[in-house]
């Protein structure tokens, strides 16, 4: 009898597109197939995703109108006893214990008539923990609003529910799909000059206009989630829910992003899963007394570089928490958006402390795959929330399907960070004289990413501006910065920083990716590095600050970098030149230490030459006619030594031998030319 041969399974598309991944075909397919199981789980257990990622609105503090009061519910299996104290009840702790159900849930119910003058909107509280750890004083886990005291220090939960709620009216901004995503990278607390916090109302009405005018569709703002500790730039999170008290209240933080999306520009949040605080005071660590509530039990629980605790994202109530807090910053804060941070650590065992030199390094060797599984549902979930709501990993080992769609056998991220960009313009400046830069080199890692990855490009970002390390205009000009930065003092380390700043930047941005990122204060060079305020420094804001009196002065040479950083964003951004793909490269020139590329449309000539300027300098371009040159390094609006005529029109000339045209142009050195066809 002939037997049925049984039809192959089809290949995933990630696989199809990738000969070197099917060794590990199998386990990818196991990956695609541990997510469908969970979310499965998910379903069936709570009907769907979104409504399991509602965990925000019943856990917490809630007013229920048709109960007449206000409900506290609390997640706490291995507890004793939990009791609610706050100035409500002259904080006493012991007046008000909340019961447990047989999942562990503690619940406290006060009633509208007894409580409505003392349990009001700004009520400062504290739950109090009996459990084998002793009698804690802790924080509620879900609670949307965190004040210090500034007299003692300490973290209180304090009631939040303002009598008129913030009006989102008017708010009608959509992502979309952005074809060219400018991302400015920025800090509430320090996008001010002043020895102190800014704050959300200062950030709205100061910093975002600088932001639109220097022509940015987007800001990624760290540290919004509370954190004891100001000088752990936000990384350190303890009250997830909560958006930092430091920088003003909820409603001003919505203020912000609502009138960031009035100038068209998208709000990402920098947000912080992949590990929080150890803090029993201020955050979950040994909440309900055991080490194992949301983290990983014993070792495994402690991130051994970063001094803090990590998530069990193989417990349901943890992806609970965790999703929920997800869908809380998109549907009340409007984001648009998240960074995620991180990722590496959370993906692997060995938190990407490893070199990633096989595939069994992605796939079996120390992989968490209940970490990806995590990040597959928060981007399929975000993405049901808001459809076009942008998804960014960073991550540094390369995991082959971060940016591809989950049923392709990917994670689901749109983007990715190129982290190795920002690392090799630092070592290049570190370790290599000008004259060594090897232009295949430079191409070749600008280029270096597949296709089918959304990428963000970046020259530079917060890490190489922290103190310890430098920004690329400090590498450049370092202490020279502090005595020929006036306009009218020549200086031969200034005008090679300058030079190279731009060009550095600029090849970066139209050729490092699909999207591109700065960080604040960088696109005029700002000087020095950051330093949040600590014991170590005396406390000081000197170097926690954004010092815009710089740029905005005319007498200084900052304004130059600033200027050319808006012409290029604007060339880029008018150009569609992010979402135009790979460069095509026409000239990798390294006796000349000269790169030409066409891209959109355009053509890029860079000259990196420490002294060599070319005379009648010829390269092919895509098409006869005439060419204007539309940005130009060396130009005296940009802090440049005025070289090139801007009003010179170029025609092209034939080659005959090779049957293409191309155009003969003085290039003087350390200066960038992009030329763009005059259209008739």
């Amino acid at each position: 009898m002939a037997t049925s041969k049984k039809s192959p399974k089809k290949r995933l598309a990630l696989v199809e597109s990738d000969e070197w991944l099917v060794p590990v075909e199998e386990e990818i397919n196991n990956r695609l197939q541990r997510y469908n199981d969970r979310l499965k789980n998910i379903e069936e257990s709570f009907g769907s995703i979104l409504k399991f990622a509602d965990a925000y609105k019943y856990f917490g503090i809630h007013y229920d109108k048709k109960a007449g009061g206000w409900f506290y519910r609390e997640w706490a299996p291995a507890a004793y006893e939990l009791f609610l104290f706050g100035d409500f009840n002259s904080w006493n702790r012991n007046s008000h214990p909340l019961s447990k159900n047989e999942y562990g849930i503690w619940e406290l119910f006060l009633d509208e008539k007894t409580y409505s003058g003392s349990f009001k909107h700004g009520s400062l509280l504290k739950v109090l923990v009996h459990a084998a750890n002793g009698w804690k004083e802790r924080i509620p886990a879900y609670i949307t609003r965190v004040v210090q005291n500034d007299n003692t220090k300490d973290f209180t939960a304090q009631l939040w529910m303002p009598e008129t709620p913030f009006s989102w009216k008017g708010d009608n901004f959509v992502t979309g799909k952005m074809e060219d995503l400018l991302i400015y990278e920025c800090h509430v607390g320090m996008a001010q000059e002043k020895y102190g916090v800014g704050t959300y109302n200062e950030f709205a009405d100061y910093t975002l206009p600088r932001i639109k005018e220097g022509g940015y569709n987007a800001i990624q703002v760290m540290a919004i989630a509370e954190h004891p500790y100001y000088g752990s730039f936000g990384y350190h999170v303890s009250n997830f829910f909560a958006a930092s008290s430091r920088f003003g209240t909820p409603e001003e933080l919505k203020y912000l992003i609502k009138t960031a999306h009035s100038m068209g520009i998208a709000v990402i949040m920098d947000i912080v899963h992949s590990h929080t605080v150890k803090n029993i005071h201020e955050g979950l660590n040994e909440f309900d007394g055991s080490d194992h509530q949301y983290f990983h039990p014993g070792e495994r629980g402690d991130h051994p570089a970063w001094d803090s605790k990590l998530f069990d994202y193989g417990k349901t109530e943890v992806l609970q928490f965790l999703l929920s807090n997800v869908k809380y910053w998109l549907e009340e804060f409007h984001f648009d958006g998240f960074r995620f941070d991180g990722v590496t650590s959370m993906m692997y065992f060995h938190h990407g402390m490893t070199a990633f030199d096989s595939r069994d390094k992605y796939f079996t060797d120390g992989v968490e795959w209940d970490a990806i599984t995590y990040l597959q549902l928060a981007n399929t979930l975000i993405h049901k929330v808001k459809k076009d709501t942008i998804s960014i990993a960073e991550d540094v080992s390369g995991m082959p399907g971060l940016c591809r769609p989950i049923d392709e056998g990917g994670i689901g991220f749109d983007y990715r960070l190129a982290m190795g960009l920002p690392d090799f313009w630092i070592r290049t400046l570190k370790e290599k004289k000008d004259e060594d830069w090897n232009m295949d080199e430079i191409w070749f890692t600008l280029n270096d990413r597949r296709p089918d990855v959304g990428t963000i490009g970046y020259a530079e970002s917060h890490d190489q501006a922290l103190v310890g390390d430098k920004t690329l205009a400090f590498w450049l000009m370092d202490k020279e910065m502090y005595f020929h930065m006036h306009k009218h003092d020549p200086d031969l380390v200034i005008e090679r920083g300058m030079a190279l700043h731009k060009m550095i930047r600029l090849i970066t941005s139209t050729l490092g990716g699909q999207a591109y990122l700065n960080f604040i204060g960088n696109e005029f060079g700002h000087p020095e590095w950051i330093d949040f305020p600590r014991e170590g420094n005396g406390w000081s804001y000197h170097y926690a600050r954004r010092q815009w009196s710089l740029r905005d002065s005319h007498d200084l040479k900052y304004q130059f970098l600033a200027e050319f950083d808006k012409a290029m964003i604007k060339l880029i951004s008018d150009n569609k030149v992010l979402s135009a793909g790979y460069g095509d490269l026409v000239k990798s020139d390294d006796w000349n230490k000269t790169i030409v590329y066409e891209k959109a449309g355009l053509v890029f000539v860079f000259n990196f030459h420490i002294n060599q300027s070319l005379p009648d300098y010829e390269f092919f371009v895509p098409d006869f006619g005439d060419y204007k040159l539309i940005l130009n390094s060396d130009s005296p609006a940009f802090g440049g030594l005025n070289r090139v005529d801007d009003s010179i029109t170029y025609t092209t000339l034939y080659n005959e031998i090779d049957g293409r045209h191309f155009l003969k142009v003085y290039v003087p050195n350390r200066t960038a030319l992009v030329f763009k066809k005059v259209e008739k």
